[in-house]
């Protein structure tokens, strides 16, 4: 119970702060494309199961039918390919995309929240020690954690700090000026 400043006793509850996840940590980025890609991919499954549903029924209704196998075979084909590989590969180019990132500082650990292949939020713990800087800029992974490629927009950091230190730029460089002048006169 609190005292207010008229006397009067009031009851406060409190919660945890909307950034905390008591599991997971502090949220330190929020990506802002989440609603996006799950309609972009909800609406691509639910095209897909559609077709596999509709298209026997319309062929059997319509009585449309080819003579030739091989004009058959390509119909049915092009109808698949769009059934199949439109869901396949949205999930291969969204799999990596960071729904929510949090820090355990206490763990010293980093939770990935993505969508899975149904399209259920998946955790991916790893430590900063994990991740791993492409050394060619790919075009949907900002790093790697663990083996996974992850995909993150810097500018959605509300801190840069945590940028700094998901990517290991906090960390001081070393160089030591004495090892390269031998290594250069060794070659």
């Amino acid at each position: 119970q609190v005292t207010s400043f008229q006397g009067v006793p009031v009851r406060s509850l409190s919660t945890p702060a909307p950034h905390e996840h008591p599991e997971h940590g502090r949220l330190v980025y929020k990506g802002n494309l989440a609603k996006a890609v799950l309609g972009v991919r909800f609406f691509s499954y639910s095209t897909s199961v559609f077709n596999l549903f509709m298209v026997p029924y319309i062929m059997l209704k319509t009585g449309i039918g080819f003579d030739s196998l091989l004009i058959q075979a390509a119909f049915y084909g092009l109808i698949g390919f769009f059934t199949f590989v439109t869901p396949v590969t949205l999930h291969i180019l969204t799999k990596g995309y960071v729904i929510r990132l949090y820090y355990k500082e206490e763990m010293d650990t980093y939770t990935a929240i993505t969508y899975n292949a149904i399209l259920a939020e998946k955790a991916t713990v790893f430590h900063q020690k994990d991740v791993k800087i492409p050394d060619i800029t790919k075009m949907f992974t900002t790093f790697y954690a663990k083996t996974k490629s992850m995909l993150v927009n810097p500018l959605l950091f509300p801190d840069p700090q945590d940028y700094n230190r998901l990517m290991g730029y906090d960390k001081s460089l070393y160089f030591n000026f004495e090892e390269e002048k031998e290594d250069g006169e060794s070659k």
